[in-house]
């Protein structure tokens, strides 16, 4: 699986937001459960990965990969000719997602960010699951995603910046109040 990350992190030029991050694509391996008893060499192990891929890639293509590379080790390695791995697709799994610049909608967002933090609002390219992509993919409903400055996401020790919030909340606002057109009572 580790080739297959590699072969995507190659083809990261092919793809303009993602061209200039060192490793865009990401195999995660966050849960390894294995064997029966502490005494014993590990008769089984159960993997769960979590497995990135590009805007414009098919879920069904990364999962046809991943399952052919599987496969393939079965039949060249000894130790799994006789009990090859097993795939099961359990959670969430969706294509890659951009949100294309430009809209009216980031405009009035950058407009009312500006205002509140008093300098430009800035972008970020992220090879990260993002609940946009959901909205914009399965319901065509454009999506901005904009929020507080937070550190080791998905971390023991993710934390969020309060000052942060404070502003966003209040940049939001402004948003809200813009896009709907509406005049803020003071």
């Amino acid at each position: 699986l580790r080739e297959l990350e590699d072969a995507a992190n190659a083809e990261q030029a092919q793809h303009r937001h993602f061209a200039d991050l060192t490793h865009p694509i990401n195999l995660n391996v966050g849960r390894i459960e294995g064997g029966d008893w502490n005494s014993m060499v590990p008769a089984w192990a159960t993997v769960h990965c979590r497995f990135a891929m590009y805007p414009g890639i098919s879920a069904s293509t990364v999962r046809k990969s991943v399952e052919d590379r599987l496969a393939a080790l079965a039949r060249n390695e000894p130790a799994f000719r006789n009990n090859p791995p097993e795939v099961k697709w359990t959670g969430f799994f969706a294509e890659g997602y951009v949100l294309e610049e430009g809209t009216d909608a980031e405009r009035t967002l950058a407009a009312a960010h500006e205002a509140v933090f008093e300098k430009p609002l800035g972008e970020l390219v992220t090879p990260a699951y993002l609940d946009a992509r959901v909205t914009m993919l399965y319901d065509n409903i454009p999506t901005l995603v904009y929020g507080p400055i937070g550190r080791y996401i998905h971390g023991i020790d993710e934390a969020v910046d309060i000052e942060s919030v404070r502003r966003i909340t209040k940049s939001i606002a402004l948003f809200i109040v813009r896009w709907c057109g509406t005049t803020p009572r003071l």
